[in-house]
């Protein structure tokens, strides 16, 4: 089974997210937990999935995280 390159993908884990961006689970997760602010991270059932095109503008707007 072919597996779809993180940077095509719509939605990426917690975990992936971390990886791709270079950013800690831990701040990513903070982060998504404040999604009403930033609307890039969506609950699915028990864990977030961060949307990885509204986290890429987000970080371009940003100054800090």
């Amino acid at each position: 089974m072919r597996q779809t390159p993180l940077n095509e993908r719509y939605l990426l884990s917690i975990r992936e997210a971390a990886d791709y961006f270079g950013i800690g689970e831990k701040k990513l997760r903070r982060l998504a937990e404040n999604n009403l602010y930033h609307g890039f991270a969506v609950y699915n059932g028990n864990r977030y999935m961060i949307i990885r095109k509204k986290l890429e503008e987000f970080l371009e707007s940003a100054e800090s995280i």
